[in-house]
């Protein structure tokens, strides 16, 4: 998350979305934002970033492991761990890297939050 976060009014309003997914790619991080499925690609505002880019994607299966708490590195870590060991047993086959997704805004106290830990699998 970088800081500061600023806002400004625009014309159209969506409710925050959830969940926040996150995906390491090399050095960096992916970030993605759920849109309600009330909106389309076409019915979007345009971003005024060149950064962010509108895109659909497929619908996929994931294995996931829930969990409170703070989602910092440590704790992805070891959720992706005992995440990819479920897979193993249960004779699943990962087809891409391991994702944090975040249900809540920072403001919510750490015993409330809720996390995710996805891996996306082969049908």
């Amino acid at each position: 998350m970088t800081a500061p976060v600023a806002q400004e009014r625009s014309g159209q309003k969506i409710a925050m979305t959830a969940p926040v997914t996150q995906t390491q790619s090399d050095s960096a991080w992916v970030v993605r934002f759920t849109m309600p499925s009330t909106y389309s690609l076409e019915t979007l505002s345009v971003p005024n970033d060149p950064k962010v880019q509108l895109r659909g994607l497929a619908p996929a299966r994931f294995a996931v492991e829930r969990f409170s708490g703070v989602a910092d590195r440590r704790s992805f870590d070891a959720r992706t761990v005992e995440l990819e060991g479920f897979v193993r047993a249960h004779g699943l086959h990962a087809i891409g890297a391991a994702s944090l997704a975040q249900y809540d805004p920072p403001w919510t106290p750490w015993f409330m939050r809720r996390n995710e830990v996805m891996i996306p699998v082969a049908h």
